[in-house]
């Protein structure tokens, strides 16, 4: 039980320092050159977009934990595209964010080339872990959805600014 516990722990972590990092590439930019960016319609208020992470890294932290725990045929491969789509997570903010005042547009369609990347990788992720724990796939799910979701506002910046 005690290892249960901490690998709930350990993936929890990883979220959180994703989190964290993604925190600080957003931190001054939100509030500098996003703060006047030509934005889409239907981007959320900014504040929105904090609680939204918040579950939605939960649900992927949980979601690893329960392929973890199973020790099933093909939990490594699941775990494996588990471990890209974060590293892709954690590359997209500081470029789409931190390398605009650098690059400009440029940074914007960098940063939506990595995005499309990412949403595979989910949808990766989803079809791996689905036969493992279908509790797990479904978890993902929320995730993939708002990945798509924020890669048409990526698109919208890089066409508009």
């Amino acid at each position: 039980m005690r290892s249960q516990f901490l690998g709930l722990l350990v993936f929890l972590a990883a979220s959180a320092v994703v989190a964290g990092l993604g925190g600080l590439a957003t931190g001054s930019n939100v509030n500098g050159w996003y703060a006047t960016a030509d934005k889409a319609p239907w981007s959320p208020p900014n504040w929105v977009f904090g609680p939204v992470w918040a579950v939605l890294y939960t649900a992927m932290a949980v979601a690893a934990w329960l392929v973890w725990r199973r020790r099933a045929e093909g939990s490594r491969a699941a775990l494996t595209a588990y471990g890209v789509q974060l590293v892709l997570n954690l590359l997209w903010t500081p470029v789409f964010f931190g390398l605009y005042p650098a690059m400009g547009t440029p940074a914007l369609w960098i940063g939506f080339l990595v995005i499309v990347a990412l949403a595979v990788a989910v949808a990766v992720t989803v079809l791996r872990f689905g036969p493992i724990s279908r509790t797990a796939g479904l978890l993902m799910l929320p995730y993939l959805s708002w990945i798509v979701f924020a890669s048409s506002l990526n698109a919208w910046a890089a066409l508009h600014n």
